[in-house]
């Protein structure tokens, strides 16, 4: 058996210039952290005495002969990818929901393509699974995804990711740790509740990219490098505004990035204290992250019981095999 272990991540500024679309026309920028929160892929051989072939564990139990028959679209196009001969057992269990803003989508690419190498006796570099990854999500299933996910979930920690136009991109730490530090303290995270899928919602504006959302797009990036600046600083408080200045202009982008529902708990959250704060992912649901200064988090939660509040940190490992007994 193999277990492999994939972090989920919090994108804080440049969301949608990691579209290919845009990216390979003008070169794209983002700052996200993983998180101490993960989603676990286990992958073994079926011993031949099963009466099925394939055993597919998520929200659904899935038992079936041929690969053709898995419901499951990433797993059912990996297997075939990889051309597996053996009947193969594929177990998810993923510590937040699916669907939520978290790049759910994306850590189980991530995790199942780390997970499926190893069983083969193949190994992977984290630029080669990033890669590989972005390839599977946008060429094979054909999803309309943005590429610092997988990104995200093979590398780790608290980043930098620059797009190139020659569809090469560049990692590059971030490393005021005292300052990152502070900033996870003032960071909240709340589930709204609301499920809704990225690829849904991303196919409505992406296509719209270089033309409609051109300039919206190009003061997106901007945020990165001042987000980048605020951090080296200290000046957390201004961090946490320049997320709202974010979130009112990837709002811009379309309007299936909000809705009533969202846009009331995200003024609520204002008026007792948030100084900014976004949806996570690609709009319309999932989390809702917000900038709460630590020392009032405890009066503002008091004030929004209604959602749930997930505690986390901020993380510095990505996509890793925790467990492996396939030789043995």
């Amino acid at each position: 058996m193999i277990i492999s272990k994939t972090p989920y991540r919090i994108s804080f500024f440049g969301g949608g210039s990691d579209y290919p679309s845009w990216y390979k026309h003008y070169g794209g920028s983002v700052l996200s952290t993983t998180i101490d929160k993960y989603l676990y892929i286990s992958c073994r051989f079926l011993p031949p005495f099963f009466s099925h072939r394939y055993r597919i564990v998520w929200s659904k139990i899935e038992t079936v002969n041929n690969v053709n028959q898995i419901e499951h679209n990433a797993v059912r196009e990996m297997l075939k990818m990889f051309k597996i001969k053996k009947g193969i057992e594929v177990h998810y269990d993923g510590d937040l929901p699916a669907r939520s803003g978290m790049g759910s989508s994306s850590s189980f690419v991530v995790g199942l393509m780390k997970g499926l190498n190893q069983i083969n006796n193949l190994s992977l570099n984290k630029k080669e699974l990033a890669k590989k990854s972005i390839e599977f999500e946008q060429n094979v299933l054909k999803d309309s995804v943005g590429s610092q996910d997988q990104v995200a979930a093979s590398y780790g920690g608290f980043n930098k990711i620059d797009f190139k136009r020659d569809n090469s991109f560049v990692v590059k730490k971030i490393l005021h740790k005292k300052n990152i530090e502070h900033l996870n303290k003032n960071l909240l995270l709340l589930y709204t509740g609301i499920e809704r899928t990225a690829h849904d919602i991303a196919s409505k504006y992406i296509n719209k990219l270089k033309t409609d959302n051109r300039n919206y797009i190009i003061d997106i990036i901007s945020y990165v490098k001042e987000g980048e600046k605020l951090l080296k600083k200290g000046d957390l408080d201004n961090f946490g505004k320049l997320l709202h200045e974010s979130w009112l202009q990837k709002k811009a982008l379309s309007k299936y990035m909000s809705n009533s529902e969202i846009d009331l708990i995200y003024e609520h959250s204002i008026k007792n204290g948030a100084l900014g704060g976004k949806i996570l992912g690609a709009g319309g649901g999932g989390f809702l992250l917000l900038y709460v200064p630590n020392e009032i988090q405890k009066k503002f939660l008091n004030k929004i019981k209604k959602y749930i509040n997930i505690p986390f940190k901020f993380a510095s490992t990505g996509c890793e095999i925790i467990f492996n007994r396939i030789n043995k």
